[in-house]
């Protein structure tokens, strides 16, 4: 497999990022991580998702980690500071699972909070279905778990199309228009910034094609055996959605409805769009913390 590394000069001076990176070695491509806070404490594991990276968790991680909490936020492989593989065929659903789960098995992650969004969502929450004895409680912001039996939103057909077709695929800019609260020209750049050129981007163009839609798709019957046991899930289960994203904007309804862990939790439907860690970073900073602090124990 050959794979691409970000030359790291690309990363200075980003706004709002003092965090040291850390890196663990997966299958043979390096994986970077953010790890702040005490090492002692159980972590707060914060997932992105597409296109983006940890960068996006700089409003939260701060005040998680003022509140006593150990902060890690990987860059998922493919993306970030992480290496890329440079073949849009180097990447799968399961791929990815079985990649963050070597990474969190290598930190020994135990007691993990869970913050998902988007792609975060769709790997992390198989993951803490299959995986429950490493998770004490989980918050999804924006996410969902597809299984193929909802309908598609056309918005998401489009911007699917659009991945994958594109000749411009502008990831700063892309992340912008899923902002409500617009992001300054520096913060644009700094999610451009693991990108030096079209070569760098195949993990960018490939999770939208991933998603399983379709019933025939490989990753169908593993993630209808996650949803069944997020059916039994009986841990804290906590959702802070912005409103305002036209494809997962209500996509919190059916997880409510369906983890019992939910069930009496004060979700949140907050004011904002797809990238709520944008928009209401230090609300969600709260809610995971009110969150701990109310289920000490699970």
């Amino acid at each position: 497999m050959k794979a691409l590394r970000t030359p790291d000069a690309r990363f200075a001076d980003l706004p709002d990022f003092p965090f040291a990176p850390h890196y663990v070695e997966i299958d043979g491509l390096r994986q970077h991580y953010v790890d702040e806070g005490p090492r002692d404490a159980a972590p707060v594991l914060m997932l992105h998702g597409e296109p983006t990276w940890s960068y996006l968790y700089r409003k939260m991680i701060p005040p998680v980690v003022a509140a006593g909490h150990r902060v890690v936020a990987p860059d998922l492989i493919g993306f970030g500071k992480s290496d890329k593989p440079a073949s849009i065929d180097d990447y799968s659903y399961q791929r990815h699972v079985d990649w963050l789960v070597a990474f969190i098995e290598r930190l020994d992650l135990t007691g993990i909070t869970l913050f998902c969004q988007d792609w975060g969502s769709l790997i992390g929450l198989r993951i803490a279905a299959e995986h429950p004895e490493r998770f004490a409680r989980i918050v999804v912001g924006n996410g969902i778990l597809p299984t193929a039996e909802a309908p598609v939103p056309f918005a998401f057909k489009l911007w699917r199309a659009f991945a994958v077709h594109s000749p411009w695929f502008p990831i700063g800019k892309i992340v912008n228009t899923g902002c409500r609260d617009k992001l300054s020209p520096a913060e644009i750049a700094a999610y451009d910034a693991p990108f030096p050129s079209d070569a760098y981007k195949a993990g960018t163009r490939a999770f939208p094609r991933l998603v399983p839609t379709d019933r025939d798709d490989p990753a169908v019957p593993a993630n209808r055996a996650a949803w069944a046991r997020l059916g039994q899930w009986q841990k804290p289960f906590l959702c802070a959605f912005g409103a305002g994203d036209p494809i997962l904007g209500h996509a919190d309804k059916p997880l409510i409805a369906h983890v019992p862990g939910a069930k009496g939790q004060p979700h949140q439907r907050l004011r904002g769009s797809h990238f709520i860690q944008e928009d209401q970073g230090p609300a969600l900073a709260k809610a995971i913390v009110d969150l701990i602090a109310a289920t000490p124990t699970v």
